[in-house]
């Protein structure tokens, strides 16, 4: 129960006021707990007290605090703090309201496609900015990612992330959910980014058609299956989901490497491209989605068929028992003598047509040689002279039949602010070169203006205001001088909105206003005057101005017992609210001398003086 909990009540760091659990990881437990300082709500993620005395599992923790604090995404859990002491690790994150993708799931069971995209797009965007941090997750599942109230979608518990230098293999640590681990991790072997994109995959597959890919009893049945099997295509089990989609959830999730997404930005390219045109199909064969296993043994079984064909028809090498059924005698077998000239008659006949067949690609390969090598080496060939194609409209090149039937013309687009759009910027070869014409088509490659370079606001918003006016000046773009205003949701120093908005399309040289964040709003109050006020009077006084009890130390007085004689801050001064206070509580004045009984057993001890001087009273 919570109430037994060692953590629930107390205040970490003399700012964390721990308040509830709320959840229970592999390696910590998550708490509720609310910032005194900023006064807001955070989750607060607490090494489990079994592994803290592990110094292996300090370490892992402690690299994850350093990996999520490298990121800074709307679609992953922030983190705001990090804490290492002798006895105590934990990480100070942002409190999401919302549940999980796996509860969603099971409430709505199979979702559309556009939700389904929806959500998975916003994953992309996450890996995209960890892959870019040199970040893999490596437990990619519904269970850790959140849904917020407003649809967005925020990445959680990086709780196995690890940095690409210390990874681990399988047989080592568990490494995630095994009915979303990628065929790679499943092997044990070095894993790398694509192994998120495989994990995302299988995400994608369960929200358009309610199930897993693959069952088992057990997690190695369900582990070998990654490794070896094919799923149900989606569409066979929800005939609603568009090809196209498909087409990309089984790439993302194709046991191939080389043929799966070779990076998140790729992965989300498609997605786009395909909410913008959900017709839209990707050249991707299902021949693609076999495992490489399965090519070699349907390989092997056509060889052993074929092996086993000319065993059984006779047609390959005579063995000795082959041989002894030849040799028959007059009665129906042939004579020694007999076998002896076939074999010899055999072997010249075998080896006329070699002879023969060295000679016909002899033949062959003279007359080959000569129309196609021979003949171009000592005829004169060709030539004709590149036309200058700068500053010309590549569509009236590609028109012009002139150009088309000598020239293979290759056009490329590049953006420039100095040449109109559908213009050749430059050209390669150079106009006037000699190129040969006989053969294939001289290819002339032309760079083509797209117009002036789009640009596009980025997102910038719950970032640092520095790194974001970096960013947007790195897009030529100007930024405005801040304008600063208090908030109790966002940290301090990072973005709270932007004029122009996100996807706004802009030019080189606009101006951008930010408004930032300069932290949580301080209210003070006056402190009162607690003296001589009963400890329970004193508290109640300084729970109403929401100020903080702080230690209370009993002393020797002659006020009345157990009323305040002390407290560490003056009153009538201003402080912040939630300041701590310390108190001193009379516990009584100090015995009387004159009421100590006499120790009969004591002595005087000799030549003592005593005089009449003074200050020699009481010695």
């Amino acid at each position: 129960m919570d109430s037994m909990d060692k953590y629930i009540g107390k205040l970490l760091d003399n700012r964390y006021e721990i308040i509830e659990k709320i959840g229970v990881g592999g390696m910590a437990v998550v708490y509720k707990a609310r910032c005194h300082r900023l006064n807001r709500f955070v989750a607060v993620k607490i090494l489990k007290d079994e592994l803290a005395v592990d110094e292996d599992f300090r370490r892992r923790f402690h690299t994850e605090s350093q990996a999520v604090a490298m990121l800074s995404h709307p679609n992953i859990v922030t983190v705001y703090d990090v804490s290492r002491s002798a006895d105590l690790e934990y990480i100070v994150m942002e409190l999401i309201e919302g549940i999980t993708l796996k509860q969603y799931l099971s409430r709505r069971g199979v979702l559309s496609w556009k939700e389904a995209l929806h959500f998975a797009s916003q994953i992309a965007r996450a890996l995209i900015h960890a892959h870019g941090k040199g970040i893999i997750h490596r437990d990619i599942k519904p269970h850790n990612i959140m849904i917020l109230r407003d649809s967005s979608v925020k990445v959680a518990d990086f709780g196995i992330a690890r940095l690409p230098s210390t990874q681990n293999t399988l047989t080592q640590e568990t490494l995630g959910s095994v009915h979303y681990i990628s065929p790679e991790q499943a092997k044990g072997g070095r894993i790398d980014a694509r192994a998120d994109i495989y994990s995302l995959g299988v995400v994608m597959y369960e929200m358009v058609t309610g199930r897993l890919p693959f069952e088992g009893d057990s997690a190695i049945a369900v582990a070998m299956q990654h490794i070896s099997s094919i799923p149900l295509m989606p569409r066979e089990i929800n005939p609603d989901i568009p090809e196209g989609f498909e087409n990309i959830i089984m790439r993302a999730m194709n046991a191939k490497l080389e043929q799966r997404y070779q990076s998140a930005e790729r992965l989300y390219e498609d997605l786009e491209s395909f909410r913008k045109n959900p017709d839209y199909k990707f050249d991707y064969s299902d021949l693609d989605f076999r495992t490489g296993d399965k090519a070699a043994d349907s390989a092997s079984e056509r060889l052993k068929g074929r092996t086993g064909g000319l065993s059984n028809t006779g047609r390959g090498n005579l063995d000795t028992g082959n041989l002894a059924s030849v040799l028959r005698d007059k009665t129906g077998a042939m004579s020694k003598a007999e076998y002896v000239r076939n074999t010899q008659k055999a072997r010249r006949v075998s080896l006329l047509s070699g002879i023969l067949c060295v000679l016909i690609f002899l033949i062959c390969a003279f007359l080959y040689l000569k129309n196609t090598w021979f003949d171009d080496m000592f005829a004169e060939p060709e030539t004709t002279t590149v036309p200058d194609f700068v500053n010309s409209n590549i569509e009236d090149i590609l028109n012009n039949p002139a150009y088309t039937d000598i020239f293979e013309i290759v056009p490329t687009r590049e953006a420039s602010d100095t040449v109109a759009e559908g213009y050749v910027i430059e050209q390669s070869p150079a106009a006037g070169r000699t190129v040969i014409k006989s053969g294939n088509k001289p290819t002339v490659k032309l760079t083509v203006s797209s117009g002036s370079e789009k640009i596009y606001m980025p997102n910038v918003v719950n970032t640092d205001y520095r790194s974001a006016k970096l960013n947007l000046e790195k897009l030529k773009l100007k930024v405005a001088e801040p304008e600063f205003v208090t908030s109790n949701d966002v940290t301090k120093d990072y973005v709270i909105r932007t004029i122009p908005a996100e996807g706004t399309e802009l030019s080189p040289g606009d101006t951008v206003y930010l408004t930032v964040s300069s932290g949580p709003e301080i209210i003070y109050v006056t402190m009162p005057d607690l003296t001589g006020e009963t400890l329970a009077s004193a508290k109640a006084k300084l729970e109403a101005l929401n100020l903080v009890l702080g230690k209370v130390t009993p002393v020797e007085s002659e006020a009345e017992k157990d009323t305040v004689t002390f407290q560490n801050v003056t009153p009538g001064t201003s402080v912040p609210e939630h300041t701590s206070v310390n108190l001193n509580i009379s516990s009584g004045p100090p015995p009387s001398e004159e009421t100590t009984e006499p120790d009969d057993t004591t002595v005087a001890p000799p030549d003592v003086a005593y005089s009449g001087e003074s200050g020699s009273e009481g010695q």
